[in-house]
């Protein structure tokens, strides 16, 4: 979670190598999904460091507009440094899940809860790759380095993670981890906790 000026930035350096997105002007004006990364971050910052509410609001205004635009609905405070959106698309988030560090998630994924509950959301690890049309729900754990399988359903917990999970619904199909398959903008140290 962003909680000073050096995490903001941390974090937006994160996502930009995650991305692949250039350091330049060009990126910053034309490339619609780092800048919605970037008011992501932004807000969360504002949220959660700055008093500054009439400028948070701003942002979340342009935050949500975009999100609109791009089909993404994802909350602040949901995801660590080195997130990668690549493409377009609708990306559903619930507000109470959480992911760790170096995410990289495809279109027509969602993170949600189980019917009748808002708050048992998913607890994702770090370096996870989230495969397009995945549906994650319900209060599970899984742990760091997964691959989760295109139209995978997944509604149980995979906690040693370090596999690969397809099918509705999920199970295990290879020892297939995520190394190779997302772009690290963060460094994990040992030891951090899931979803931290």
């Amino acid at each position: 979670m962003i909680r000073s000026r050096e995490d903001y930035l941390r974090y937006l350096e994160a996502d930009r190598i995650s991305l692949g997105a250039d350091n330049t002007l060009f990126q910053r004006l034309f490339n619609d999904r780092w800048q919605y990364q970037r008011l992501l971050r932004r807000v969360e910052y504002l949220k959660n460091c700055r008093k500054n509410k009439l400028l948070r609001l701003w942002v979340e205004w342009r935050h949500r507009k975009l999100g609109r635009l791009l089909g993404y609905s994802i909350p602040p405070n949901v995801f660590g440094p080195g997130l990668a959106i690549p493409h377009r698309g609708t990306i559903v988030v619930n507000s109470y899940a959480r992911v760790g560090a170096n995410c990289r998630i495809h279109v027509c994924t969602n993170l949600g809860t189980n019917l009748g509950t808002l708050d048992e959301a998913p607890v994702l690890g770090d370096n996870v790759y989230i495969g397009p049309g995945a549906k994650l729900y319900g209060k599970i754990v899984l742990g760091d380095n997964m691959v989760i399988g295109a139209n995978a359903v997944v509604n149980r917990s995979f906690p040693e993670g370090n596999c690969t999970v397809a099918g509705a619904p999920a199970r295990v199909i290879s020892e297939r981890t995520s190394a190779g398959g997302l772009i690290r903008g963060h460094a994990v140290p040992q030891g951090e906790a899931i979803g931290a």
